[in-house]
């Protein structure tokens, strides 16, 4: 069983920091190979949904934007979820959540993502739409995409 926490960057303790920042390292740069600046000075401005399992390991994460911190729209990214949950409802669970955050923190709004294409049917599912052709984003093909408010 997953158990989730929102918070903001301030109120993240250090280990949950360290376990987010390695959780994301080990998925977006060792798992998927993409040599990109992951430290971008946008964390600090982001909320931080993230699932742990029964251990404390942090096994499912995106961070979130309000409207006109990324985008004129709000925002999510840094999604992820670890090889453990895959295929287990995680990746939906956490995306419903996501927009639940959102929803709560910034009222019913638009939402921008830059999605991996291959997610495209994904995140289509959940009311987005593809408004972007598709461009290499660290040598991953990625589009944009927009769920109206």
């Amino acid at each position: 069983m997953i158990q989730w926490f929102t918070k903001s960057f301030e109120e993240l303790t250090n280990n949950e920091l360290y376990a987010i920042m390695q959780v994301r390292f080990n998925v977006f740069i060792i798992e998927q190979n993409c040599l990109a600046e992951d430290l971008d000075d946008y964390d600090q401005e982001a909320l931080h949904l993230f699932g742990v399992d029964e251990s404390g390991k942090v096994v499912a994460y995106t961070r979130i934007f309000g409207p006109g911190k990324k985008y004129e729209e709000a925002a999510f990214g840094r999604v992820l979820t670890t090889k453990e949950v895959r295929g287990q409802g995680a990746g939906k669970e956490l995306m419903k959540r996501t927009l639940a955050v959102i929803e709560d923190h910034y009222g019913k709004v638009a939402v921008k993502i830059s999605a991996q294409s291959y997610l495209l049917k994904f995140y289509s599912e959940l009311g987005f739409e593809q408004v972007s052709e598709e461009y290499d984003d660290h040598g991953l093909p990625h589009i944009d995409m927009v769920r109206p408010a």
